[in-house]
């Protein structure tokens, strides 16, 4: 099954490069009454890269997640905003009779610059073999989670009461999710291995309670590193406000070579 479900993302991916005009939310992704936040968001991107050369890569990406997406066909819209020298702007929406997923995406080709900053470096961790594996629990744990692998590094469990306000550590896909085993990740390969983490929120409270992302903010800086999809990635997420019902969490991945690959932040809506 995990071979299958594997490479039904790949599939996925193959099938809206190719213009499908109904493609298909598979299941097996749930994250409760939705399906994966990562997963739509890389369905909508794959749409809107369709609009753009082959040189512009995503530099910012913007999510609203409007409502639940369930398992099945999505109408995917998208409309060229401005298409600049260097920079182009998206708009895309997924839709299942009503709008579930609207997104704004910033395209840019690399130009000569006198301006050169080096990313932070990333944090000193355990290694993945001596973190502590996120456990997969049926009814208790998000569906889609079996996709991944997870090694909590920094921070405590979901719902043990943490008053850490940082969580993080490594993750990867379970399966190949690409052609070719040598093949590197591409750009929706990391919208879902950044948003497959829970929210670092989680871990403060002290019982099961749902949590459901609002927008979702990205930064991506480059150029792209060449792992493939079967490396670890180090990721660390910081809970920067909560209050109301809310949480604002900030979050940066890196490559396992230790290679900045994307800032993001999310707006949290918190049930508990």
């Amino acid at each position: 099954m995990q071979q299958e479900t594997a490479s039904q993302f790949q599939q996925l991916l193959t099938q809206l490069r190719s213009g499908d005009n109904l493609p298909e939310i598979p299941a097996g992704w749930q994250q409760g009454r939705a399906t994966f936040g990562g997963l739509v968001a890389a369905m909508l991107y794959e749409r809107m890269a369709t609009q753009l050369d082959s040189d512009a890569d995503l530099r910012s990406l913007t999510v609203s997640f409007v409502a639940p997406a369930s398992p099945g066909k999505v109408d995917i819209h998208t409309d060229v905003l401005r298409r600049g020298r260097s920079v182009t702007q998206v708009e895309g929406r997924l839709c299942q009779g009503k709008v579930v997923l609207a997104a704004l995406a910033s395209f840019g080709k690399p130009r000569e610059s006198s301006i050169s900053i080096a990313s932070p470096p990333a944090p000193p961790m355990p290694a993945p073999e001596e973190s502590q594996a996120l456990p997969y629990i049926e009814g208790l744990v998000p569906e889609f989670t079996r996709h991944f692998d997870y090694r909590i590094a920094l921070g405590d469990l979901p719902y043990s009461n943490s008053d850490s306000t940082s969580f993080g550590g490594w993750v990867r896909f379970r399966e190949p999710c690409v052609q070719t085993a040598s093949e590197p990740v591409g750009v929706s390969h990391l919208l879902a291995l950044i948003d497959a983490w829970p929210p670092a929120v989680l871990p403060m409270l002290k019982e099961l309670a749902p949590a459901s992302s609002l927008t979702w903010t990205l930064e991506f800086v480059g150029p792209r590193p060449r792992e493939t999809a079967g490396t670890w990635w180090q990721y660390l997420a910081e809970v920067k406000q909560a209050a109301d019902g809310y949480s604002v969490i900030q979050a940066r991945l890196w490559s396992a070579g230790g290679q900045l690959v994307a800032f993001t932040r999310q707006t949290v809506a918190v049930f508990g």
